[in-house]
């Protein structure tokens, strides 16, 4: 080999020597760091697991508690779900709601239903049978104040009743329109907002099958 060539590699190892000299602090940090990373996202996701199977035991309790018709430990157990925000606390707490009302406890019902608080997905179910509970109470205001921002038939159709209820046919009329335009023309839901519409002294809009 040249005295040139072992030169070169000589340089070259002084080169990487210096470099990590002055790096090898910021490169092992950055191992670390990198480490710290992935052990703490592994350590997160077991966690988040070990509470979600924490939560579907849960629910299950609050199941068995409503088969056996215990309301008061399927409360309890939804109270717990719904303080942690877990997904399941509405699905328990919607199940609770009707047999709360199956038993004559609305006002109980209306106080569960209040307690949650549902994901997106569940949002609009809980509010409808939450304004349907309310209008039966008498408390109009409070559903139209629920349902206020409402875009799917269903809570169109709540909020139409709410407001026939306070002797708004027009406003009750477009409510119920707005939840026709929305349903499909085989959809079972659709009779049912029709008359609701003729009762309320409205018609019905034609469908593109309409003669």
């Amino acid at each position: 080999m040249a005295i040139d060539d072992l030169l070169d590699e000589h340089e070259q190892s002084e080169r990487v020597r210096s470099w990590l000299r002055n790096n090898g602090a910021g490169l092992f940090g950055g191992v670390a760091l990198g480490l710290g990373v992935i052990f703490g996202w592994q350590w997160w996701q077991k966690s988040q697991q070990g509470q979600h199977e924490q939560a579907y035991q849960d629910y299950q309790k609050a199941v068995e508690g409503l088969a056996k018709g215990d309301l008061k430990q399927s409360k309890g157990v939804v109270d717990t779900l719904a303080k942690q925000g877990d997904v399941y606390a509405g699905i328990a707490g919607l199940q609770l709601a009707k047999a709360q009302v199956e038993a004559g406890e609305r006002d109980a019902a209306i106080a569960t239903l209040r307690s949650l608080k549902p994901d997106d997905s569940l949002r609009p179910l809980v509010d409808v049978r939450l304004a349907r509970l309310l209008i039966d109470s008498g408390k109009h205001d409070e559903a139209l104040t629920l349902l206020a921002k409402a875009e799917d038939a269903s809570s169109l159709e709540v909020r139409g009743d709410a407001l026939l209820a306070t002797g708004k046919a027009k406003e009750a009329q477009d409510a119920y329109t707005r939840a026709l335009t929305t349903l499909d023309v085989a959809s079972p839901q659709r009779r049912l907002v029709e008359l609701k519409l003729i009762h309320a002294g409205g018609t019905p809009p034609k469908t593109g099958g309409a003669a």
